[in-house]
């Protein structure tokens, strides 16, 4: 309890209880944005040091869901886009960004299963990857970089816009 209380997942409230944290619109924002420097760093990274093998990895976990079958299978695809995150942080191979990443993605993973299926966001981000997984393959350090932060910052603006059960 200790260490969920140090990582902000709960609250210890002496002679009452320990209760658990939800984090506001803002608080969410800025883990968003936390995330967003991180994942930009690990494909900056991924251009230097990946093998080629690494990087159509992150292809092949899109093949099921080319010809637009990302509707269809919303869950599964949420899986699929919290592993495609996370991949691209465990391909920096840098392992101080990688536990920085671990918390800050344990904090999100809820807000990123929510929001996937609202709005375009499924159809985008489909879209998003296939284009960082594009730059990653070129070789292409800036767009990736850019790609990755853009596609985070995304999610932030998505937030933002229309995340009012988190106020």
């Amino acid at each position: 309890m200790a260490q969920l209380e140090r990582e902000g997942f709960v609250r210890s409230v002496p002679r009452r209880g320990i209760y658990v944290v939800r984090k506001s619109r803002s608080e969410v924002i800025e883990l968003i944005t936390a995330w967003a420097a991180l994942e930009s760093m690990a494909a900056r990274l991924i251009t230097a040091n990946a093998s080629g093998g690494e990087i159509a990895s992150l292809r092949r976990m899109f093949a099921t869901f080319e010809n637009g079958e990302v509707r269809a299978h919303l869950d599964e695809y949420s899986q699929l886009n919290i592993e495609f995150h996370q991949t691209i942080i465990r391909l920096s191979r840098n392992t101080v960004l990688m536990a920085l990443a671990e918390n800050l993605f344990t904090h999100m993973r809820m807000i990123r299963r929510k929001t996937i299926g609202e709005k375009d966001r499924a159809d985008r981000s489909i879209r998003d990857h296939m284009h960082i997984i594009e730059a990653l393959e070129d070789r292409d350090t800036l767009r990736a970089e850019t790609l990755v932060r853009d596609h985070a910052l995304g999610l932030a603006d998505h937030v933002a816009k229309y995340a009012d059960y988190l106020d």
